[in-house]
């Protein structure tokens, strides 16, 4: 136990290290983007928009951008870290350790989940010179983005392992991940659209996330917040046990 343990700080460790020592190209930059969404949707197109519900435009989508930078950057750490590891063919050796294939599974996810809260607090410190911040609900905004980094960090690890070549584990977030996101609720409430889009959105598991994080900044949300939890607790045992499985068999690993 001490010995698995000690595999997954050290997993963890390097995880943490790896991120931080270029942290001009993980860090930083989601604070640069996410300070232009809130100047061109925020203080431009949102002083057009005008009130969403009781809410200024730019205070209303604040959440949602600040979710935007933990999905990717969570997803992001895990599929290019585990990837060059397989490329580099050293994720071989790890295998083949007397370890649990669950502590090397919890040390990339612990990664991944460190490097999304950390953006996740940088870009809430952006957002509060634009917007006050007043949060409803302390639990449900720290909880939901845990699971969001969670179940985000899971995805990356199972694009990493199906990826042949670098540009493999580009596709995910350009075809699906992104469309997601802007289709999820972060810039409009699914009120606005008609009846029939807003059935096709129930569909996106990132609108659950995205309200259920604005519900724990201002108590609204469009999704009933049990149903959120429940539909992210679902995605995430059910990733976890996928990937799991993958390291397990060994599938898209082992050569």
């Amino acid at each position: 136990m001490r010995e698995n343990l000690v595999a997954l700080q050290s997993i963890l460790a390097k995880e943490i290290t790896r991120y931080f020592r270029i942290w001009v190209q993980t860090l930083l930059p989601p604070a640069i983007t996410m300070t232009l969404y809130f100047v061109i949707f925020g203080n431009l197109i949102g002083s057009r928009v005008g009130q969403m519900g009781d809410r200024t435009y730019m205070e209303f989508i604040t959440p949602g951008i600040i979710m935007m930078s933990v999905i990717t950057n969570s997803y992001s750490n895990v599929v290019s870290s585990f990837f060059s590891a397989k490329f580099q063919r050293h994720i071989e050796e790890l295998l083949v350790a007397p370890v649990p294939n669950i502590y090397i599974l919890l040390g990339y996810i612990g990664g991944g989940v460190s490097r999304g809260l950390i953006t996740g607090l940088i870009v809430t410190i952006v957002s509060s010179f634009f917007v006050d911040l007043q949060i409803h609900n302390y639990f449900v905004v720290f909880v939901v983005i845990l699971l969001t980094s969670t179940l985000f960090a899971l995805g990356g690890l199972v694009n990493a392992v199906y990826a042949k070549k670098f540009d493999d584990i580009s596709i995910v977030p350009t075809f699906i991940l992104t469309p997601l996101t802007y289709l999820g609720g972060v810039f409009y409430s699914i009120t606005l659209l008609p009846e029939f889009w807003q059935n096709v959105s129930m569909a996106n598991p990132i609108l659950y996330m995205v309200n259920a994080f604005r519900y724990g900044f201002w108590g609204i949300s469009d999704i009933n917040l049990g149903v959120a939890f429940g539909i992210i607790g679902v995605f995430i045992v059910s990733m976890f046990s996928f990937a799991l499985y993958l390291l397990n068999t060994g599938k898209g690993l082992k050569s």
